[in-house]
C-alpha cells in the first residue's frame, strides 16, 4: 500500500496542542506518517534572510519560521505523542544541528525538503546516521538530483525520491506528473513518490496511478486558519478520501491478467459455443451451412475454435441447436 504521509510543516503555528489536534484527525483518517519541520533559525538563515519574502507571504522567511516554528522540547513531546497512535514520525531538517538533533531523538527515517535536495553537505551528515531518506526534488533537475543520490547510495542507505513542484499553491498545469516515470526510469533502486503542493487531491491520485509509492501533502485540521502553507493543505475530509483513494489504486493495479472466478462466470454466460443451426446427419461433414457460434460458452468448443472444426466428418447424428460435442466428431 501507499505511504501516506501527513505534512504539518508550519501550519500548528508552533503550538504543540494544536499540532496534536491534527495529528489526532490525521490518525482517525486513515495517516500513516506525520512530518514535521525541524527549525533553529540562527543554524539555518542568515540576516540577509530577513530581506527574503516568499511568493506565499508578505513577510520574509525569516518572520515566517520565527512566528510558526516549534520549539525542540515541543517536538520531542509531538514525535512522542505520534508513536503514541503507532504511526511514523518524520521531520525535516533544515541545518546541520536541526539534523544532529533529529539523529539524537532517535529518528527513524530523515524527511530532505526540495530546498536541500542540492545541499549536498547536509546529505553528506544525513547519509552518516544511517538511516533511510525521503528526498524531495522540486527546484532540481536530473543532474543535481543524481549527485545527491550519489551520496546517499555511495552510504547504502534505503531511500526514496518524491516528484515535486516547489510553488505554492501550484497549479494543476505545472505539476508535470509523468516526471514520476522519468525517476523510475533513472533510479531503479529508489521507491519513487509524490509531494504535492496543489489545491485539493485530485493530482495525488494521478499520482497514485501513475505508481507512486508515497503520497506527501500538507496538512491541517481547519482550512480557516492563517499560514503560508494552508491554501495548499488538505483537511481530514480530503485526507480520508485520499486513503481510500489510495486503497483502489493499489489493488486496482497490476499487469497480470489472468480470468477470475467471478470472470469465470461471466464467460459462461458470455462466451459463444460452436453448435448446429440445423440436423446433421451421421457421416457428414461440418460447414458453415451446418454450424455456427451461439451462447452460452458451457460447449466443448468455443467460437475460437469454429475454422478448426470447418470440413471434420461427424460420427452421430446430431440435433440442431446443440453444441457440438467432442464425441459427436472423427479427430482427423
Amino acid at each position: 500500500m501507499p505511504l501516506i504521509v501527513c505534512e504539518l510543516g508550519i501550519n500548528h503555528g508552533g503550538s504543540l496542542s494544536v499540532a496534536k489536534k491534527m495529528v489526532d484527525l490525521a490518525h482517525i483518517n486513515g495517516s500513516d506518517a506525520i512530518k514535521n519541520q525541524t527549525h533553529i533559525l540562527d543554524a539555518e538563515m542568515v540576516d540577509e534572510a530577513k530581506k527574503v519574502i516568499p511568493s506565499n507571504a508578505n513577510k520574509s522567511i525569516y518572520r515566517v519560521i520565527k512566528e510558526n516554528c516549534m520549539s525542540f522540547d515541543n517536538e520531542i513531546k509531538l514525535k512522542k505523542y505520534v508513536e503514541s497512535k503507532k504511526m511514523i514520525y518524520l521531520s525535516t531538517p533544515f541545518s546541520k544541528e536541526a539534523a544532529l538533533k533529529l539523529n539524537e531523538l532517535g529518528i527513524k527515517a530523515f524527511k530532505i525538503g526540495s530546498g536541500e535536495c542540492n545541499n549536498l553537505p547536509l546529505i553528506e551528515i544525513i547519509s552518516k546516521f544511517k538511516k533511510p531518506i525521503i528526498l524531495s526534488t522540486g527546484l532540481n533537475d536530473l543532474k543535481s538530483i543524481k549527485e545527491s543520490v550519489k551520496i546517499i547510495e555511495k552510504n547504502k542507505i534505503n531511500y526514496a525520491l518524491l516528484h515535486c513542484i516547489s510553488e505554492y499553491p501550484a497549479h494543476y498545469k505545472n505539476l508535470k506528473l509523468d516526471y514520476i516515470y522519468t525517476l523510475k526510469k533513472n533510479f531503479p533502486k529508489a521507491i519513487v513518490g509524490y509531494s504535492d503542493h496543489s489545491i485539493g487531491i485530485t493530482p495525488c491520485i494521478s499520482a497514485l496511478a501513475k505508481g507512486a509509492s508515497i503520497i506527501e501533502k500538507h496538512f491541517t485540521d481547519s482550512k480557516q486558519r492563517k499560514g503560508p502553507d494552508i491554501i495548499c493543505s488538505m483537511d481530514s475530509k480530503e485526507l480520508f478520501f485520499l486513503k481510500k483513494s489510495a486503497e483502489i489504486v493499489y489493488f486496482s493495479n497490476g499487469s497480470n491478467k489472468k480470468m477470475s472466478k467471478i470472470e469465470k462466470k461471466t464467460a459462461d454466460f458470455a462466451f459463444a459455443s460452436v453448435v448446429s443451426i440445423k440436423n446433421i446427419n451421421k457421416g457428414e461433414k461440418l460447414s458453415k451451412n451446418n454450424i455456427w457460434v451461439k451462447r452460452p460458452g458451457l460447449g466443448d468448443f468455443l467460437a475460437g475454435d469454429f475454422k478448426k472444426l470447418l470440413g471434420k466428418t461427424t460420427k452421430k447424428f446430431i440435433v440442431k441447436n446443440n453444441f457440438i460435442k467432442k464425441n459427436e466428431i472423427y479427430k482427423k
